[in-house]
């Protein structure tokens, strides 16, 4: 059955026939593309020298209220054809890329799959990077299985409390981690060669204003699960870009919040671990969304 006819990518399970009509991510049943351009701002290893293939996927099935993509969140990009996102990841594999990322590509799932299986029986090599915030159905990444090396994951909240109040999902942590653990069933431990990641999982933890200690229990998590056979990127760019109802979201995270967290990793024995220094946090670091490349 063509799931775009009753959605239920992901978790909210909205079961519209996207044909027709929208769920919740009001995404319908073509790719709609808000950017495509050689990212520099992931982790090392996956940028590299010559920079991540990134697609910048328009809509998203989370939401989160202090989204600072919000312009492509509420809908702004272009709409293209099976064929032509086939012919983008080639493009970026010409450019060099050192790989092709995803990102946000949960609600396109079934569409992508069929892109990227064009696309490399027309030559494409290179890794392919799913960048996601993690709040899917485990069968939508059974979809991706053989064809993503890389999964790029969110956990973004251990406490249910906090995935309400902030992206309005009763129940965040149970559907990501088991998305989470499919991935790593997939990929397995990392690879890495010539100082690139090739083959493996990474889990993003976004420091949020006041929330050291969830953010704690999510490093705690990952760690007890996995120990070091993925590696835990722990992230201090949150950057407010609107005025909030919930006032701690108009404050970035303070230096002091930050280092309690890091300090705690290792105090945990964390090595496979990615921190960010200097001004992660500004808006600069935010993409220009202008249909670039599409």
């Amino acid at each position: 059955m063509n799931v775009l006819k009753k959605c239920n990518l992901c978790p909210r399970n909205c079961l519209v026939n996207r044909y027709k009509s929208i769920g919740y991510c009001k995404a319908k049943a073509k790719i709609k593309v808000s950017l495509v351009s050689l990212h520099m701002w992931e982790e090392p290893f996956i940028s590299g020298t010559n920079g991540s293939g990134t697609i910048f996927f328009t809509n998203c099935n989370l939401g989160c209220i202090y989204c600072q993509n919000k312009k492509i969140r509420d809908g702004y990009g272009k709409t293209i054809t099976i064929k032509r996102f086939s012919e983008i990841l080639l493009e970026q594999q010409s450019r060099n890329a050192h790989n092709i990322n995803l990102v946000t590509p949960t609600h396109y799932v079934p569409l992508i799959r069929k892109g990227i299986v064009k696309a490399k029986e027309k030559g494409l090599s290179i890794p392919i990077v799913y960048n996601t915030s993690s709040y899917e159905n485990v069968n939508t990444i059974k979809m991706m299985n053989g064809l993503v090396d890389i999964y790029l994951a969110d956990l973004k909240y251990y406490d249910d409390f906090y995935g309400k109040k902030y992206s309005k999902v009763n129940d965040y942590f149970k559907y990501a981690s088991l998305a989470i653990e499919e991935m790593y069933k997939q990929v397995g431990n990392p690879i890495i060669k010539n100082n690139l990641l090739k083959k493996g999982l990474v889990v993003r933890v976004l420091l949020l204003p006041g929330l050291v200690e969830d953010a704690k229990n999510i490093i705690k998590y990952l760690y007890n699960k996995y120990k070091d056979n993925i590696y835990i990127s722990i992230m201090n760019q949150y950057t407010p870009v609107d005025k909030y109802i919930y006032e701690e979201l108009n404050h970035k995270v303070l230096d002091t919040e930050y280092e309690q967290l890091v300090d705690y990793a290792c105090d945990l024995g964390i090595k496979n671990a990615f921190i960010q220094e200097g001004d992660a946090c500004l808006e600069s670091f935010i993409p220009d969304f202008n249909l670039e490349n599409i």
